[in-house]
């Protein structure tokens, strides 16, 4: 149980990277106007703020990350759970205030490492 709740912690860090590449390189790009359903406009006059949210989530990936490779198994998981929680409430406040999507695509997958990672 334990290597499946490792495996989705690391499958949220590199979801987390890959916002993180969205967000900061992609923003202006089709690929991140298609996903965030932006205009052209829109994008360019909000790539700072995103750049800036792509880097939380660059934190939020290095913190499991951390978590996953730390030697010690109490604080590995301490650490762990920490920003899983972190991911669930960012996850959360984006799908009160940006769209409910953020609630499946961030929330719902760290929510379920968290329990697993419990249940280890």
């Amino acid at each position: 149980m334990n290597m499946i709740a490792n495996c989705l912690v690391a499958v949220v860090a590199a979801l987390h990277v890959y916002f993180l590449v969205l967000e900061m390189f992609l923003w202006t790009k089709p690929l991140g106007l298609k996903t965030f359903r932006n205009t052209i406009e829109k994008a360019t006059e909000s790539a700072v703020l995103a750049a800036n949210q792509g880097l939380y989530n660059g934190f939020l990936a290095a913190g499991l990350v951390w978590g996953l490779i730390h030697p010690n198994p109490g604080f590995a998981f301490q650490i762990k759970a920490f920003f899983l929680l972190c991911v669930i409430v960012a996850g959360a406040y984006g799908a009160a205030t940006v769209s409910r999507r953020i609630l499946y695509v961030q929330a719902a997958p760290a929510a379920l490492a968290l329990i697993l990672l419990w249940l280890a």
